[in-house]
């Protein structure tokens, strides 16, 4: 990219009236918000703009993107500051000593986009691999400075770029995964709450790995002991596995991915802990061990997104429910039933309603004993609900 000069940056401004909601800390602006002309319409996804109000007051400096709802999204309210090099070491530089703060090992989501000043940038950390998921136009144009910062400040073996997420083609950015350091020879290590896990870099869901679970697990684990316990959409055996170490007497992890389920078993392996694997698809497995009369201590159902856009909002609540329905059933008086959505579109207290519709309807009553959001590494922009993404719930039943 072109060095910033703030001085010459396009001036993107706001329709008279429609700053309000900007002023007030939400760190981005609309479509509908900002005055699309034909000059701006004509400016390439993710050049830096400086946001003006109607009244010629220089906001901000933000990344525009023409062809989003999400016209502008912003970097910093100095206007004067240049987006090179040291603006993004900074960046990075920061959260990472917030997680070094908040964990003794490398292994977390180092930068949480909004929430950590580089909107639509997502890097989670394995030790000496690094793996960014850029879904911003903005980012995407500042990816070398990205890569150049972390580069200096951790000297990584790996720099893997999994840029293959569907929400890009809302940005018009092209789907693509690549090495921009080093190389991958297969999964590489997670260390978590003790454990040593296993992470398909290259064929995996997302970045690899869920580290927003992590406080979930720890928590759910504590549960464990003397139990037996069900985990579906198990992935590579993250709730199996804290399980397993919590002392459950029998683990049973189930998932569609026969992949994602030798990784488990791997882990498994790694940590001489025992569980049992199922291949199959949740909602058939849940009524094939209700109709074999199964019970077990803790059933934890932590499915992927059921609500990818705001279209998907009744359906999804509906497949909530019906999970509810069926995993409830399968729960031993006084055991307990953990529910997560990591749907953001979904919120949070339609979520929990439809999972204690779920459990009246199978019969159940209880109480619910914790509420949860994702880790401290996926830290919430404070003005955005939108970056309140995972929900979840523990609940004992009777």
């Amino acid at each position: 990219m072109t060095a910033d000069n703030p001085q010459a940056r396009p001036l993107l401004r706001f329709e008279k009236g429609r700053s309000k909601r900007f002023r007030a800390g939400h760190p981005w602006a609309y479509s509908n918000e900002v005055q699309m002309t034909a000059e701006v319409k004509a400016l390439p996804p993710g050049t830096l703009v400086t946001l003006i109000d109607a009244g010629d007051e220089k906001l901000g400096v933000a990344s525009f993107n023409p062809r989003s709802l999400i016209a502008a999204r912003l970097l910093c309210d100095d206007w004067q500051r240049p987006i090179d090099e040291g603006f993004v070491a900074e960046r990075l530089r920061k959260a990472l000593a917030l997680r070094d703060l908040l964990f003794d090992q490398p292994w977390y989501r180092w930068i949480h986009s909004e929430a950590d000043g580089l909107p639509g940038l997502v890097i989670d950390r394995y030790g000496d691999v690094v793996v960014l998921q850029v879904n911003s136009a903005g980012m995407e144009l500042l990816t070398p400075l990205i890569v150049q910062a972390v580069v200096e400040l951790i000297a990584p073996k790996v720099v893997a770029l999994k840029n293959d997420a569907p929400v890009r083609t809302l940005e018009g950015l092209e789907l693509y995964d690549r090495l921009e350091l080093g190389e991958l020879s297969g999964p590489v290590e997670v260390r978590e709450n003790g454990l040593t896990y296993f992470a398909d870099l290259a064929g995996g869901q997302k970045t690899g790995w869920f580290f927003d679970q992590r406080i979930n697990r720890a928590f759910m684990a504590t549960l464990a002991k003397g139990r037996s316990a069900l985990d579906v959409y198990s992935y590579g055996g993250g709730f199996a596995l804290a399980l397993a170490a919590g002392g459950a007497t029998r683990v049973v992890a189930v998932d569609r991915s026969a992949d994602a389920l030798e990784l488990a078993s791997k882990a498994a392996a790694a940590n001489n802990l025992k569980i049992e694997t199922v291949r199959a698809e949740a909602y058939a497995e849940l009524a094939r061990l209700d109709a074999a009369k199964e019970k077990f201590g803790i059933v934890v159902v932590d499915p992927p997104a059921f609500v990818k856009s705001r279209k998907d909002l009744n359906a999804g609540a509906k497949g909530y429910r019906k999970l509810a329905k069926l995993a409830a059933p399968l729960v031993e008086p006084g055991g307990f039933l953990f529910a997560a959505s990591c749907s953001h579109h979904m919120p949070v207290e339609m979520f929990f309603d439809e999972i204690a519709q779920g459990m009246l309807q199978a019969g159940r009553s209880g109480r619910v004993i914790r509420t949860s959001a994702a880790g401290p590494d996926h830290p919430l922009h404070p003005l955005l609900p939108e970056s309140a993404y995972l929900k979840a719930m523990a609940i004992q039943l009777d």
